[in-house]
C-alpha cells in the first residue's frame, strides 16, 4: 500500500507536467496560425491599395489555406477575382461558399449575391436569373428584383419586367408606372408585328391605365390608328397628347400634318400646327406645316424668315432652299448667311496629329497630349 502511494504521489505532478506542456505547445501553435493569418491579409490588403493585384490575390490566397474557415478572406478573393475579369475563378470562391454547411445565414446571402453578379459579369444570364431569384425573401431582395428587371429589360422580355416593376411598385421601391407603360407599349407593337390586333388593344390598354399621363400610349394610339386608315381618330389621338404634352407631339408633327391631308382637313391643321409653333418653335412644326400649307403659300417666307432669326439652323436653312432663288428677299439671304455661319462656326477647329484633341484655337502645344507642333495650321470643318 506503501509502495503504489508512492508511485501516485510521484505520477500526478508528472501528468499535470505533461498536460501543462502540451497545452502550452497548442497554444503556441494556434498563436503561430492565428499571426500567420492576418499577416497574410495585411499583406494582401496592403498589395491591394498599391494597385498590385496579381500580388494581392497571392496573398489572399495563402491566407485562404492558412484559415479554411475565415469567409472574409473568401469574399475578398472572390471580388478580386470579378474585379480582374476571372469570373470562373470568382464564381468558384463564391460556390465554395454556398456548399458550407457551417456557413452563416447572412454569409450565405451574401455569397449568393457575389455569385449572382459574377454571372452578371460573365455575361451569363440564365445562371444569373437563377442566382438572383434564390435572393428573394433575404436582405438582398430588393436589389435582386431590380437586377431582374434590368436582366429581363436587356432580353427585351416585357411581360416578365412588367411583373417585376409592378411587385416593386407594391413593395415601395419607387414609381414604376412609366416603366410599367413602356412594357406594355412595347408588348402593344410586338403583338401588332404577328397579327393579334386584339393583345395589341388589350396591352395598348394597359399601358394607359398604368400611366394615363404617359406620351408613348398616345403616340402609338395615333399611329396605329392611322395604319387602320381612321386619319381622323389619329388626329384626335395626337391631339390629346398635343394638350398634355406639346414637347411629345413633336414626334408625330409630321404624320399629323399627312393624316390632316389624308382627311381633307389640312385647314384646321395649319391653324393647329401654327398655335403649336408659337409655344414651341421647333423645326418638327415648321416642317408639319410646310407639309400642308403646298409650295403656293404667300406666308411661307415671311414664316421661314422669323423661325431662321429667332432660330437659326441649317435645317431651317435647308427649308428656305426649296423656294425659288427669285423668291429671296434680302432679309432672306442675311438670315441664310448668318444660319449658315453659326452652324459652321463650331465645326472649324484644329485637330492635334498625336491625340485628335480638338480645339477652336490653336495650340503650338497640344493641351491633351503636350505634344509641341502636332497641330496642322490648317482648320478642319468636317463633321
Amino acid at each position: 500500500m506503501d509502495f503504489e502511494l508512492q508511485w501516485l504521489l510521484i505520477g500526478l505532478p508528472a501528468v499535470f507536467a505533461l498536460g501543462w506542456m502540451a497545452s502550452r505547445l497548442d497554444l503556441r501553435q494556434l498563436k503561430r496560425e492565428r499571426d500567420d493569418s492576418p499577416r497574410a491579409y495585411f499583406k494582401g490588403l496592403n498589395l491591394l491599395l498599391n494597385e498590385k493585384q496579381d500580388q494581392a490575390i497571392d496573398a489572399f490566397i495563402e491566407a485562404v489555406q492558412n484559415d479554411p474557415d475565415t469567409t472574409e478572406l473568401h469574399f475578398a478573393l472572390g471580388n478580386l477575382f470579378r474585379r480582374r475579369g476571372e469570373f470562373e475563378r470568382a464564381v468558384r470562391v463564391h460556390q465554395h461558399l454556398l456548399d458550407r454547411a457551417d456557413i452563416k445565414r447572412a454569409d450565405r446571402d451574401r455569397a449568393q449575391l457575389a455569385l449572382a453578379q459574377d454571372y452578371m459579369k460573365a455575361g451569363l444570364f440564365d445562371r444569373a436569373e437563377a442566382a438572383w431569384r434564390a435572393l428573394q425573401g433575404t436582405p438582398f431582395d430588393g436589389e435582386s428584383q431590380l437586377a431582374l428587371l434590368s436582366l429581363y429589360e436587356r432580353s427585351r422580355d416585357w411581360a416578365q419586367a412588367a411583373e417585376v416593376a409592378q411587385r416593386l411598385q407594391q413593395q415601395g421601391a419607387g414609381a414604376f408606372k412609366d416603366r410599367i407603360a413602356h412594357y406594355a407599349c412595347e408588348l402593344a407593337e410586338q403583338a401588332d408585328a404577328q397579327g393579334d390586333t386584339a393583345a395589341a388593344d388589350a396591352a395598348l390598354q394597359r399601358a394607359r391605365e398604368a400611366a394615363p399621363a404617359a406620351a408613348r400610349p398616345a403616340v402609338l394610339a395615333g399611329q396605329r390608328l392611322r395604319k387602320r386608315g381612321d386619319h381622323a381618330g389619329a388626329l384626335r389621338a395626337w391631339d390629346e397628347l398635343r394638350t398634355r404634352s406639346p414637347s411629345a407631339f413633336l414626334l408625330v408633327a409630321a404624320d399629323y400634318a399627312a393624316s390632316a391631308q389624308a382627311c381633307g382637313r389640312a385647314d384646321e391643321a395649319q391653324v393647329t400646327l401654327s398655335q403649336a409653333l408659337e409655344g414651341t418653335p421647333a423645326i418638327e412644326l415648321l416642317q408639319a406645316l410646310e407639309q400642308v400649307d403646298g409650295s403656293d403659300a404667300p406666308h411661307r417666307l415671311p414664316r421661314l424668315l422669323a423661325h431662321l432669326k429667332a432660330h437659326p439652323s441649317l435645317s431651317a436653312a435647308q427649308l428656305l432652299f426649296s423656294l425659288a432663288p427669285g423668291e429671296w428677299t434680302e432679309d432672306a439671304r442675311t438670315a441664310l448667311r448668318e444660319a449658315v455661319a453659326r452652324a459652321a462656326r463650331p465645326l472649324q477647329r484644329y485637330r492635334c496629329a498625336a491625340c485628335g484633341f480638338e480645339a477652336q484655337h490653336y495650340f503650338w502645344q497640344c493641351p491633351g497630349c503636350l505634344s509641341w507642333d502636332s497641330y496642322p495650321p490648317q482648320k478642319i470643318d468636317a463633321l
